[in-house]
């Protein structure tokens, strides 16, 4: 199993970090341990998994390389990131029995949304 996928971001960019992961996604931010908050990020858990954002000084958002989460809400999803200014790509049927869309987060970093096909 694994605990947690660690996204990087830059320095001093937590409130946009929770603005995009917390307010657009609907995540629910988890307190950081105290020996931990003190570097900086956040993190987030909600549907089955969490998602860490670590500060990185020489920060290179992840372009290829992405967690993909299971969301049951998927058009309404892609709907809500678009309207928000984040482009959706979907995916072709690549992965059987998934229907899926790429987009990105504030930072760069590339993400993957998927949901079983009825």
């Amino acid at each position: 199993m694994i605990h947690h996928v660690l996204l990087a971001c830059p320095r001093g960019s937590e409130e946009t970090s929770r603005a995009f992961y917390a307010g657009l996604l609907g995540l629910v931010e988890k307190p950081k341990p105290p020996a931990l908050a003190a570097r900086g990020g956040c993190w987030f858990s909600g549907y089955g998994a969490e998602l860490h954002l670590g500060v990185e000084d020489d920060f290179r958002p992840a372009r290829k390389a992405h967690p993909a989460l299971l969301r049951p809400d998927l058009d309404r999803l892609a709907a809500r990131l678009d309207a928000a200014g984040h482009p959706v790509t979907w995916g072709d049927d690549e992965i059987p029995g998934m229907r899926r869309f790429h987009t990105y987060d504030p930072h760069g970093n590339r993400l993957e949304f998927l949901a079983p096909v009825d």
